[in-house]
């Protein structure tokens, strides 16, 4: 990855507290909150803008719920004074949000996209960041899925779920890199 330019941003998307609940189940990628805090702190430091995203759901039994704690952002990634925060009620960072007028405003035509889950809002928010011109990573080891079971009963680990999504995702809809090579395009 060629080194960060100053049209990029840093989307951190939905990692929230509710996520660590043990009723969603095992999460892929173990340290994917703690590279998302590794890329967001190497950004801070290289003035590189990190823009949060936050969903609150509007289904009853979400843990996402707006006034539950289990809504409130990871202290991990919450934002400092200063950094935008979005707020959505669907799986698009885009969509009821003013998310791509503040990056138009700015001249942020390039997104590195971090957060919960790959194979939901992540997947969604890059397909259409994608589909409305800016250039897109996704960090596949700063992106976390859950299992799922289909349709027809099958059981899918959160591993597979997660690299499903990110194969969906690759050299169609964004470019996925790893953590480690993100950090050294910030240097």
């Amino acid at each position: 990855m060629n080194a960060i330019s100053s049209d990029t941003a840093l989307l951190i998307v939905d990692v929230q507290q509710g996520m660590d609940d043990p009723r969603h189940g095992p999460r892929s990628t173990p340290t994917a909150v703690a590279n998302m805090a590794r890329l967001l702190a190497a950004g801070r430091e290289s003035g590189w803008p990190g823009v949060h995203v936050k969903h609150n759901s509007t289904v009853p039994t979400s843990l996402l719920r707006p006034g539950l704690p289990s809504n409130a952002l990871m202290p991990e990634v919450a934002p400092h004074q200063g950094e935008p925060l979005f707020e959505k009620t669907v799986n698009s960072a885009f969509i009821g949000t003013d998310l791509e007028g503040y990056l138009r405003a700015r001249g942020l035509t390039t997104l590195v996209i971090v957060g919960l889950t790959t194979d939901q809002c992540i997947s969604t928010t890059a397909r259409m960041a994608e589909n409305l011109g800016f250039a897109t990573t996704v960090v596949a080891d700063a992106t976390a899925a859950f299992g799922k079971t289909s349709y027809d009963g099958r059981s899918f680990s959160a591993e597979e779920i997660h690299e499903v999504a990110l194969a969906n995702l690759h050299d169609e809809f964004a470019t996925i890199r790893a953590t480690d090579e993100v950090l050294v395009s910030i240097q």
